[in-house]
Parts: C-alpha cells; sequence; structure tokens
C-alpha cells in the first residue's frame, strides 16, 4: 500500500485501509473501489490523505496503536460527554449520574493504556484515517493517544498516567460552550472572535472541576494546555514551572495533532515538518523533554509515504528504525529520472548516512 493524496487519487483505485466515521465505526473497508462520487465527500470531509494498494508494496503491513473496539469505545465517551455540554450547558453533569463519567474514562483510557503498552513500533499516526464532520472529536482522540503514550514512555506511575489521560481526553470540552458560528467557522477567526475562542481553556475547567470523579490535575489539562513556558500562553500567562507537567504534555501533543491535521484554512503538515516547529519552541513554548519523547514515539515519516532522496531516487517508506525515526527504510520504485525501476531495491537510510530525504510526496 502507499499513502496518496486524495487530489491524486482516481476512480477505481483501491483503498488499502478503513476509513473511520466520527464516532469510530468503519466508513469505508479497506479492499472498496473508490468512486468520485465517495472522493468528493471524502474531501468535504478534510481528508487529505488514503492509503491505496499498490502491488509494488502489498507487504506493508501497519500496526495500529489501539484496537477498532477500543477505538469505538473511546470516540462513544467523547462525543456523549462533550455533546451533553453543548446541548444541556447547565446541567449537563446529570447526564453523567453517579460518578459514571469518571468510570467510563477510566475503563475506556486503561485498554487505551494497555493496548499502546502492547504495542511494539512506533506509533504511525497516519494509519488510521477518520473521516469526521466534527474535528474537535477525532482532534481530542489523537490527542489522548499520544498524551497516554508519552505518559507511559515518559515513567508516569499508571495512576498518572490515567489522569493524563483523562485529561487529554477532556482537554477541548470547554469549546462545546463556544458559540457554533465560532467554533465551525471554516476559515481564520477574526481577533475578536479568537478572544472568544481562547476562552474554552477557562470554560473547560469550570465545567471538570464541578465533576467530582474527575481528577482536579486532569482539569487543570483543560484549563493549560495552551499556556507557553515564556508566558506567552493563555488564559493566565503562566510560565515555566507555574504549568503543570501534564499540562505542558497534552500541550506537546495537541499542538502537535493541529499539526499533522488538514484544514480548510491550511494544509496539514508531515509528521517530521511538525516536529522541527515543536523543536524550534523547545525551553520557549514547549518543555524539550516531551518534544523529545513524541520524536521517538511516533513514525515522522509514516509507512507508505512517497519520498525522494538526494540522489533523485525515489520510493516509499516501508518501515521505520527504532530510536533513529529520521532515518527509515525506503523501497525505491524510480530512478534518478523518474523511470520505474526493474526490481524495487530498498536503502536502510540508518545504515547510509550520505542519503537524505530532501522531499515528501502525497500530501497537499
Amino acid at each position: 500500500m502507499r499513502l496518496t493524496s486524495i487530489h491524486k487519487i482516481r476512480p477505481g483505485d483501491t483503498l488499502a485501509r478503513p476509513i473511520y466515521a466520527e464516532n469510530g465505526t468503519v466508513l469505508v473497508g479497506a479492499g472498496v473501489e473508490l468512486t468520485q462520487r465517495m472522493l468528493d465527500r471524502l474531501k468535504q470531509m478534510n481528508i487529505a490523505t488514503l492509503y491505496i494498494q499498490d502491488k509494488r508494496t502489498d507487504d506493508i503491513v501497519l500496526e495500529t496503536p489501539v484496537s477498532e473496539q477500543t477505538r469505538r469505545e473511546a470516540m462513544s465517551v467523547i462525543q456523549t460527554a462533550f455533546r451533553s455540554v453543548h446541548e444541556f450547558p447547565h446541567k449537563w453533569q446529570q447526564v453523567f449520574s453517579d460518578k459514571q463519567l469518571g468510570r467510563q474514562l477510566r475503563q475506556v483510557l486503561s485498554r487505551v493504556s494497555d493496548e499502546l503498552r502492547a504495542c511494539r513500533s512506533a506509533m504511525n499516526l497516519l494509519a488510521d484515517v477518520c473521516a469526521s464532520d466534527h474535528y474537535i472529536f477525532s482532534h481530542s482522540f489523537n490527542v489522548t493517544l499520544y498524551a497516554t503514550a508519552l505518559a507511559i514512555k515518559s515513567g508516569f506511575s499508571e495512576r498518572e498516567v490515567l489522569e493524563i489521560g483523562i485529561g487529554a481526553m477532556m482537554h477541548d470540552i470547554g469549546k462545546m460552550a463556544i458559540p457554533d458560528e465560532i467554533l465551525k467557522k471554516p476559515n481564520r477567526l477574526t481577533p475578536e472572535e479568537y478572544e472568544v475562542m481562547k476562552k474554552h481553556a477557562e470554560y473547560g475547567f469550570e465545567l471538570l472541576r464541578r465533576q467530582e470523579d474527575i481528577p482536579l490535575l486532569s482539569a487543570h489539562c483543560a484549563y493549560q494546555h495552551h499556556e507557553r513556558l515564556n508566558g506567552t500562553g493563555y488564559p493566565r500567562r503562566l510560565k515555566g514551572g507555574e504549568i503543570h507537567p501534564y499540562a505542558q504534555l497534552v500541550a506537546v501533543c495537541d499542538v502537535f495533532d493541529a499539526l499533522t491535521t488538514h484544514r480548510i484554512y491550511r494544509p496539514s503538515l508531515l509528521p517530521h515538518e511538525a516536529m522541527e516547529k515543536l523543536f524550534a519552541g523547545t525551553e520557549t513554548l514547549f518543555a524539550k523533554p516531551f518534544v523529545e519523547c513524541m520524536r521517538d514515539t511516533i513514525s515522522l515519516y509514516p509507512l507508505g509515504l512517497s519520498v525522494t532522496l538526494n540522489t533523485g531516487e525515489s520510493g516509499v517508506v516501508v518501515d521505520s528504525n527504532k530510536g533513529m525515526p529520521s532515518r527509515p527504510i525506503v523501497r525505491i520504485l524510480y530512478d534518478e529520472k523518474g523511470e520505474p525501476v526493474a526490481s524495487p531495491y530498498e536503502y536502510d537510510l540508518s545504515k547510509r548516512l550520505q542519503l537524505m530525504i530532501v522531499a515528501c510526496d502525497g500530501l497537499v
């Protein structure tokens, strides 16, 4: 399979990986032949890339970080909690009486944690494509995966991992108290609208801290995930150690997922490009240990991604190298003149240090 820009896919191409609806169920299954109508609808849902079958890369196997069942359960909890705030802003707690929300969060996050601990390869963030009309739901799920994986790798205790996971899953719940005309605006916000949007951090904290089964430190993830080490964040312009480590970790995951998600008003960045932006902000905006941990946890060059080397040869990433995320294994499909090679061959960039990836194709 190969990862391809949706704008380069043609009717008749066969999907190699499922596309998930926002509730975690399969929207389009692997093996389906795509039609123009399907492609048009996926573009409307801001899907930028898809995995397409290709005989030359049929052996690429993607390990999904969590199971379909766990994904569905997590997305269901997110949707129920967020929509209850949106529909019943003054009595949303009644939807989760008798400590039901905290219990559901802990149950699903325990499964997420167990499955991530069992995942031995670097997390391929593009392995699962989610078609969502509501960006916040899929974003919250992605941030939960990243934050939980980073918390585990950073050596937090099991209790702390759950607290961080709850904070990550609910970090944007305050956005449900933002007016729809601002929350769902398809292009960039005006300065005035942005000031309203910034209120979501405070709204989220107030919502969560009143829920007795939600840890207070988890609520602080919602409150502080937009704070920055140099004091330029919001809502309180906290600096350095004033920002709780949980929120510092969630901030890195929040920004990384935002940068690598396609939006109408800006294209997505590749993982390595987003990582460069995070590293540029280390010690001023973001905590360096968590940025480094993110680099070591996810695949900077997703499997199936089309890349070009400094030799002019091009091909597809077929594997990653643990401990050297910027030096994957590349299968060459085209020579330096752009002609298909008779027999594809592979370069392990961890052993061929003179070779460098100079371009990545397939993403808009």
